[in-house]
């Protein structure tokens, strides 16, 4: 069981050679640390149940087990782990086999998921280099090197060296509970290092997502870039456009409800990549002094509500993201002489068909997001029951919010809110009162113009046709 304990930084030598080149070379792997338990503080009581049950039947049945990944790096940080990915060497049939409990998903990339409950464990086969003997049913590229579909299965080895950062090249050893470190990320994470391992464009290339989960991890970790890693991403972020918008939804939710959206979002402009997410966005920002501020304090806010466990919701997220370009089309349209409600809708669906070109949004987000954008427009509107109809809209609270946030920035002047923070505090009495108030500023009601009653036309009799 502690035979492993013996080759504490052992170096497997010619074999990672023949299959990554020499050593020597910017950015290439050390070779193999082995981290024996007494040396190490990554225990099993860190690790979820199912997690645990995953490793151990895999292990039982046979099979090379490990936790591998973000779990390790976190709890090597003093974290707690959330997230627990396995790595063996049983193929995705072969874990399918084991529990009944998993389904194998993806064709780029294929995996099984091991459900418990709410908790999914995600299950990788140990991948492999592909050569000209695999097909391209088994592993494809494009032109330029992206890897259209990564299905040849190798050994741990190989495997560890095929990830993408040092520090996410760390395996859990279920059979001795040793950590075996490829790609010395165990130094990086006393550093605070990011490196990716191996050539950093080549591997950009074979996935620009990859420049994505730097900036995730940079801003969730407080690492800093290693120089190899950080100097092609600008020259490379036009590369993301090459990636389905349904892949980039998933990304961006990973990037923006990690509890660290702000750091994320600088580091996202900082880096270029953030204009080929939200091109229309991004451009707002360069042009409307306002629309900097409304972003940031959104994302701000929703790192608060991550940090208390509240729930947060990407509707009001991408209403926040997009909302500068809608305003500016609404601009737009209105100077054309459309009304301002025609134009608002208009420049919603405009913005939102602009925006799928580049990161899909399930309706599911997106409807609630322009109801969001249209109560802009009723808030406004106290007269009569307005304010009442408008209060038990569903969408009331986040549109309130929202409101909020155009005061804070500056896009719109202060008072509108603190009406409708009143309104909501204040009992029956005090909802008459600011009602009241507000139709003595501007919003009392109309008085209704009464259409002119049309005369019926007679056919004939005395009042009829006098040709009769």
């Amino acid at each position: 069981m502690f035979k492993g304990f013996t080759r504490f930084l052992q170096r497997p030598g010619e074999r990672l050679k023949n299959l990554f080149g020499s050593q020597d070379g910017p950015g290439e792997p050390p070779g193999l640390r082995v981290i024996p338990r007494d040396q190490h503080s990554v225990s099993r009581r860190l690790f979820s149940e199912p997690a645990l049950k995953v490793l151990y039947r895999l292990h039982n049945a046979g099979y090379e087990a490990y936790l591998v990944g973000g779990c390790i790096r976190d709890s090597l940080l003093g974290r707690q782990p959330k997230d627990f990915d396995v790595a063996t060497d049983a193929t995705p049939e072969e874990v399918r086999e084991l529990f009944r409990n998993s389904r194998i998903i993806g064709r780029r990339f294929r995996i099984v998921h091991v459900r418990f409950g709410r908790e999914v464990i995600e299950v990788t086969t140990f991948r492999g280099k592909p050569n000209e003997d695999h097909g391209e049913h088994l592993s494809q590229q494009s032109d330029h090197g992206l890897l259209l579909r990564d299905n040849v299965w190798g050994d741990v080895e190989e495997d560890a060296l095929r990830r993408d950062f040092t520090v996410n090249a760390l395996y859990y050893n279920i059979a001795d509970f040793s950590i075996h470190d490829w790609a010395d990320g165990v130094s990086d994470i006393e550093s605070r290092t990011l490196r990716m391992i191996g050539d950093p464009a080549t591997r950009y290339r074979e996935d620009p997502v990859r420049m994505l989960r730097a900036i995730r991890f940079a801003a969730k970790l407080d690492f800093e870039f290693a120089a190899a890693t950080e100097a092609p991403i600008r020259e490379m972020a036009p590369l993301l456009l090459q990636i389905p918008p349904a892949r980039l939804f998933d990304e961006v939710l990973k990037l923006f409800l990690a509890g660290h959206a702000l750091t994320t979002f600088r580091l996202l402009r900082d880096y270029g990549l953030f204009a080929m997410l939200f091109p229309e966005a991004d451009e707002a920002l360069a042009e409307l002094p306002w629309a900097e501020a409304l972003i940031e304090r959104a994302l701000a806010n929703t790192d608060a509500r991550i940090q208390q466990d509240r729930p947060v919701t990407p509707a009001f997220l991408f209403a926040a993201l997009l909302w500068p370009g809608v305003v500016q089309r609404q601009a737009r349209l209105q100077e054309d002489g459309m009304p301002p409600v025609p134009a608002l809708q208009a420049a919603a669906q405009q913005a939102v068909s602009q925006q799928l070109q580049h990161i899909s949004i399930p309706k599911r987000f997106s409807l609630p997001m322009r109801e969001i954008w249209d109560l802009q427009q009723r808030l406004p509107q106290r007269r009569g029951r307005r304010a009442i109809q408008t209060r038990e809209h569903p969408r009331f609270r986040a549109a309130y919010d929202f409101l909020l946030l155009r005061e804070e920035a500056g896009e719109i002047p202060p008072g509108l809110g603190d009406w409708w923070t009143a309104f909501q505090e204040g009992d029956e009495h005090d909802q008459q009162r600011l009602l009241g108030k507000a139709a003595s500023q501007g919003d009392e009601p109309r008085p209704r113009k009464r259409r002119p009653r049309k005369r019926r036309r007679r056919s004939g009799g005395a009042g009829g046709d006098q040709n009769g």
